[in-house]
C-alpha cells in the first residue's frame, strides 16, 4: 500500500480535457497504477495552432493529464501549465510547446509523450487515444461538420466519428484496458472529449472485451449547444449508440437530472464548492466505494 492508495489496483481513465484531469487527480489518491487514454482531436487554441503548424497530434489534453498525475507541488508541473501572454507565444502553454518538440524529435510520438511523463515524474501513464493526428467529425440534424471546435458549436448531434476512420490506438492503451480492474469514462464534454476518445475503433473494441467494471462519470450540466437538454440517461444512450456499454454511472443529482440511464446509477455529491467542476476528493471517495 503506497501513500496514495493501493498500487495493485489497475485503473484506466478514458476521455479528455479538464474532466479527465479531475478523474486522474481522484484516481492518483487510490492507486499508482493508472493509465490515461486521452483524446487528441482538439483543434482549438494553442493545440490547434501547433497542430496546423507542425502536423502533430493535439498536445493540450495530454498536458492537462500529465499535470494531473504529477506531484501537486511540482514546479515543473506548474510551469507546464503556465500560459504565455505576450507576442508570438501568447496563448501557448509551456507544456504544449515541450510536448510538440518531444513528439517532433522522437521517432515515435508516443515515445515523446512518455519522455515528457518521465520529466514530470508522472505517477502512472498517459497515452493518446490514437497514434496519429485525427479530425473529429459529427453528423447532426443540420448536416455534417468537421473539427472539434465546430462540433462543440453544433446542436442535435446524432453521431461522431474520426478521420481517418481507421486511426489505431497505441498497443499500450489496448493492453492497459484489457488488464484494468476498473475503467472510468469521463467526465467531460460528451461528444468532443469523451466520445472523441471512445470512437477510436481499437479503443471501443478493447472496452467491449475488457472484463473490468466500466463506470461513466456524467458531466455536471448540459453543454450548450452540444448537449442542450440532456440528462444522465441521454448521455448513456449516446454512449450505447456509439457501441460503448457501461456497467454503472456516477452522477451528482444536485446539478444533473437522472432520466432513464438503463444501468445502475450511483448518486453522490461530486461538485466543487463553486459548482463548476468535479471535486477530485469527492470523486475519489465515490470511486473507492465502487471498487469495494
Amino acid at each position: 500500500m503506497s501513500a496514495s492508495g493501493s498500487s495493485s489496483t489497475r485503473v484506466v481513465a478514458v476521455g479528455g480535457g479538464h474532466g479527465l484531469a479531475a478523474t486522474l487527480r481522484a484516481v492518483r489518491t487510490i492507486t499508482d497504477a493508472v493509465t490515461a487514454v486521452v483524446s487528441v482531436a482538439d483543434d482549438g487554441g494553442s493545440s490547434g495552432r501547433l497542430r496546423e503548424l507542425l502536423h502533430i497530434m493535439a498536445p493540450g489534453d495530454l498536458r492537462k493529464c500529465m499535470v494531473a498525475l504529477a506531484e501537486p507541488d511540482s514546479l515543473l508541473a506548474r510551469a507546464f501549465a503556465h500560459r504565455f501572454s505576450e507576442e508570438e507565444l501568447a496563448g501557448h502553454a509551456l507544456g504544449n510547446l515541450v510536448l510538440a518538440g518531444l513528439m517532433e524529435v522522437a521517432d515515435d510520438p508516443v515515445a515523446g509523450i512518455a519522455e515528457a511523463c518521465r520529466l514530470l515524474g508522472v505517477r502512472g501513464s498517459v497515452l493518446p487515444a490514437t497514434s496519429i493526428p485525427v479530425v473529429l467529425e459529427a453528423d447532426s440534424d443540420g448536416g455534417q461538420v468537421a473539427g472539434q471546435v465546430a462540433v462543440m458549436a453544433t446542436p442535435r448531434i446524432r453521431r461522431v466519428s474520426l478521420c481517418p476512420p481507421d486511426a489505431a490506438p497505441p498497443p499500450e492503451a489496448m493492453a492497459a484496458i484489457g488488464e484494468a480492474d476498473l475503467i472510468v469514462i469521463g467526465p467531460g464534454s460528451l461528444y468532443t472529449s469523451v466520445l472523441a476518445a471512445l470512437v477510436v475503433p481499437g479503443i471501443r473494441e478493447a472496452l467491449a472485451r475488457a472484463p473490468a467494471r466500466k463506470v461513466y462519470v456524467s458531466n455536471l450540466r448540459p453543454q450548450v449547444p452540444e448537449t442542450a437538454g440532456f440528462d444522465v440517461g441521454m448521455h448513456v444512450s449516446a454512449l450505447v449508440a456509439h457501441g460503448v456499454d457501461v456497467d454503472a454511472v456516477l452522477f451528482d443529482p444536485a446539478v444533473m437530472p437522472l432520466g432513464v440511464p438503463g444501468v445502475p446509477a450511483r448518486a453522490a455529491e461530486l461538485t466543487r464548492p463553486n459548482g463548476r467542476a468535479h471535486d477530485p476528493v469527492k470523486l475519489a471517495e465515490a470511486l473507492r466505494d465502487l471498487l469495494g
